[in-house]
């Protein structure tokens, strides 16, 4: 085998795999290798592994049980172990409950709480939306090909169901997907260095978690 072929295939060798099902983890703490934090104010995040038997691996779940219906307050759990430029992350959702919003959503290239990239998927409002979330202040990001005002699409994102939604990102290109089918992609270069991946929620949204799959290259 010559040289450039070696290379050709070990470049395109994933740096990093795991999939976190949670199993590990005591009822009631955080799992090894996750921290917590929160944008903006309101009542502190309440992220506990916690039993559910309808969870997709096992019986344990990462949840965000804190129901503050504070506008505006993003509670994170932040994977401290994977560090990625590029890549792609994957997780396995149940909304459980929220008036305000009912959302879950997947966070990269997180430099600190209020700087990162987020993609959520809402099942209040039944869509999936990127942002970016620079110096405090959220902004969505139009999906390629549409006009700047677009707020991400619409899709059915079940209550009291679980659901997989997945990002991959390479550069400035981040290609979202649901249930394993692609949604749309969307071009943004604002953050570009590595940076921590993770979850979120927002205001009331008490979510269940599983089957974290990180992905590094």
């Amino acid at each position: 085998m010559n040289r450039t072929l070696i290379a050709f295939l070990l470049a395109a060798l994933p740096l990093m795999a795991e999939s976190i099902d949670f199993e590990s983890g005591s009822p009631g703490g955080l799992p090894s290798g996750w921290s917590t934090a929160m944008t903006s104010k309101g009542a502190p995040a309440r992220w506990e592994v916690t039993q559910d038997k309808s969870a997709p691996r096992g019986s344990k779940v990462l949840a965000q049980l804190s129901d503050d219906p504070t506008s505006g307050r993003f509670p994170l759990a932040i994977y401290e172990k994977a560090s990625l430029q590029d890549g792609e992350i994957r997780v396995k959702f149940k909304p459980v409950s929220g008036k305000v919003d009912q959302a879950a959503g997947l966070v990269w290239r997180y430099k600190d709480e209020n700087n990162y990239y987020i993609v959520r998927g809402n099942a209040l409002e039944n869509n999936v939306v990127l942002y970016k979330l620079e110096n405090g202040k959220r902004t969505s990001l139009a999906p390629v090909n549409t006009s700047a005002q677009t707020y991400g699409v619409k899709h059915t994102v079940p209550s009291q169901k679980w659901s997989t939604l997945g990002v991959a990102f390479t550069g400035k290109r981040f290609t979202v997907s649901f249930d394993g089918k692609k949604l749309f992609d969307v071009e943004d270069s604002t953050f570009s260095q590595p940076g921590n991946v993770g979850l979120w929620t927002k205001a009331d949204s008490v979510t269940c978690f599983d089957d974290f799959e990180v992905v590094g290259r």
